[in-house]
C-alpha cells in the first residue's frame, strides 16, 4: 500500500517546482505562456517570500505539488489563501492525491487562522470544477482579468 505524505518545498526545489508549473501548463494547452524562470521563482517564492509551495509524496516521491499565496478580503478583513496551481502527475491520479492537497491546504488556512480558502479554474475544465463542487466549493459570479505586457505598459503610461 503506498503511503502519501507532504513536505514544503526547500530553494534547492526550484527546478521541480518549475518542472510542475510546465506540466500544469501543458494540461492546460498553455505551456507557450510559460516564461518562468528558475532564477524568478527562486526570488519571489524564496527570497522575497511571495508565495509558498507543498509537495505530495508517494513513498518519497514527488507527485503532485501546490503553489499558493495569500491575498486580502476587505469584506471579511483577514487574509485568503489563494491557490494558484494544483497538479498531480497524471500516473498517480484517481487515489485521491488532488483531494488530499485540498485537505492539507485546509488544514494551513485553519490553523493560521485564515478568513478564506480561494482559487480560479478554467471555464472549460469540467472536471475540475465539478470535482471542487463535490467537496462544498462554491462557485462565485466574479470574472477574472489579467492586465500584462504591452496593455499593462499602455495602462501605466497613459
Amino acid at each position: 500500500m503506498s503511503q502519501l505524505t507532504f513536505r514544503n518545498a526547500q530553494e534547492e526545489d526550484v527546478s521541480l517546482i518549475l518542472e510542475f508549473i510546465r506540466k500544469l501548463a501543458d494540461y492546460e494547452h498553455r505551456l507557450d505562456e510559460v516564461i518562468a524562470t528558475e532564477e524568478e521563482l527562486k526570488k519571489w517564492i524564496f527570497d522575497k517570500k511571495q508565495a509558498e509551495v507543498i509537495f505530495a509524496l508517494e513513498d518519497g516521491k514527488e507527485v503532485g505539488f501546490a503553489l499558493f499565496f495569500l491575498s486580502f478580503s476587505t469584506y471579511i478583513s483577514n487574509v485568503n489563501l489563494h491557490l494558484e496551481d494544483l497538479f498531480v502527475d497524471p500516473e498517480y491520479r484517481g487515489k485521491g492525491y488532488g483531494k488530499a492537497l485540498l485537505k492539507e491546504l485546509a488544514k494551513i488556512v485553519e490553523e493560521r487562522g485564515y478568513g478564506r480558502f480561494e482559487w480560479t479554474c478554467l471555464s472549460w475544465n469540467k472536471p475540475s470544477i465539478d470535482f471542487y463542487i463535490s467537496l462544498g466549493a462554491q462557485q462565485k459570479d466574479w470574472n477574472v482579468f489579467h492586465l500584462n505586457g504591452e496593455e499593462l505598459k499602455k495602462l501605466a503610461n497613459d
